[in-house]
């Protein structure tokens, strides 16, 4: 399965497309596609049937997925996107790393 190299939780920046320089958190990681799902950006609408909780129906505004390599890890220390480096601690887990900073990203 191809590696994605954000997960779920982490602040991301819109380096491309026509949401570039927008902030977000990261919802859901689809790896077998290699595409995430960034909080309020690349909004699109649907248009929803009515259903018993949506009794009216109606155009609905939601995220859609947009791909991995269009977003950069965004460090809240240093305010700046940054790519990821691995330190392997010394109970051989590894950590990421912002490699601007050095500041761990959970």
């Amino acid at each position: 399965m191809p590696k994605v190299h954000v997960r779920k939780g982490d602040t991301v920046l819109v380096v491309t497309g026509k949401d570039s320089g927008k902030k977000g958190k990261v919802l859901s990681v689809e790896p077998a596609k290699g595409r995430v799902i960034v909080e309020s950006v690349n909004i699109v609408k649907r248009h929803r049937k009515a259903t018993p909780q949506m009794p009216q129906g109606g155009i609905v505004e939601q995220e859609a997925p947009i791909h991995s390599s269009n977003v950069m890890l965004f460090c809240n220390k240093c305010n700046k996107p940054t790519r990821i480096k691995k330190n392997v601690l010394d109970n051989g887990s590894k950590e990421r790393v912002c490699k601007h900073c050095g500041e761990t990203l959970s």
